[in-house]
């Protein structure tokens, strides 16, 4: 079947514009038949996925970043029908790339292409905050002011434009108070952040929600209230280690639930990212939920099935 790459120009900074030679190569040399299409704005990437899916392409592949995936992902997802579900699949051009990593798909485009050529495919969990489906990672508090700051760096590039902007979140110390719900609880009180995972790894180098994974039927959530910037700054390096080695899910202020539904009412208001694209920047009402095995992904052969 012949597939649709939808390439998000902007990626890395407008690099992934720079290296579509090298893709369109790489596709070729694979003897992969396909159309590719650009988007050219904020949200187009959900239009073109969804009429791909509409016209019957499958394989659907996001070739960018993270917000690619999720957009194209949203696409596919969106207006369902009795129409067969396309398998989906990533190609890695973008500045974190937390998706591919924490799938082990490469980061090399002739490997990641062998991913899809493979056709393993395995059902994908899928979270949803409000109307927006996310695949990796969603966060309010001072995870969402850490994403709108880095978005708006000018002069920083990769991984490090991350840490930096996690920098300049701490000085400025945001503090909410929040009612939280789910399965079996309820917490009400001061709340520094909340992050919700589809996997353990957000921002390049952020453990947010450690022990997530996309095949278990379960969003897992983080939250916790760190009242000051010393102790932020402290917990800062525990939040970039795996589980297993000191992650921040072991200090008495954090606490780390499964879960199959959230909801989350926040004074004052806070951004709100999914997949690291701000969806909202001031929202006081947010529901999650999880979609157990809801996308039919391109996998490794380690963690696909054919």
């Amino acid at each position: 079947m012949v597939a649709k790459i939808i390439l998000n120009p902007y990626a890395n900074r407008w690099k992934a514009s720079k290296r579509r030679p090298e893709l369109e190569a790489a596709l070729k040399a694979a003897k992969v038949e396909y159309e590719l299409v650009v988007s050219e704005y904020t949200g187009h990437s959900i239009e073109l996925a969804n009429r791909a899916r509409q016209e019957g392409f499958s394989p659907v592949i996001a070739a960018g970043g993270d917000s690619t995936y999720n957009e194209v992902a949203n696409g596919i997802l969106q207006n369902q029908n009795d129409q067969e579900m396309p398998h989906f699949g990533i190609l890695p051009m973008g500045t974190a790339n937390d998706l591919a990593d924490n799938l082990g798909i490469p980061k090399d485009l002739p490997k990641a292409i062998q991913v899809i050529t493979s056709g393993h495919v395995r059902p994908l969990d899928v979270l949803q905050v409000n109307q927006r489906y996310f695949l990796n990672n969603s966060g309010i508090g001072v995870e969402s002011v850490v994403t709108v700051i880095q978005s708006e760096m000018k002069n920083l590039h990769g991984i490090l434009r991350y840490l930096v902007a996690a920098m300049v979140a701490i000085a400025r110390n945001p503090q909410w108070e929040m009612d939280l719900e789910w399965d079996e609880g309820q917490y009400s009180g001061p709340v520094t952040m909340v992050s919700v995972g589809n996997n353990p790894r957000t921002g390049g180098i952020f453990y947010t929600v450690p022990h997530a994974s996309p095949f278990d039927g379960k969003l897992t959530f983080v939250y916790g209230s760190v009242e000051t910037r010393s102790k932020l700054l402290r917990l800062l390096p525990k939040i970039m280690r795996p589980v297993g080695e000191g992650n921040y899910i072991s200090h008495p202020a954090i606490s780390e639930i499964e879960t199959t539904n959230l909801s989350i009412q926040v004074r004052p208001p806070t951004p709100v990212h999914a997949d690291g694209e701000i969806i909202s920047k001031a929202i006081q009402k947010l529901a999650y939920r999880v979609h157990p095995a809801r996308l039919l992904m391109l996998l490794p052969p380690s963690l696909g099935r054919v």
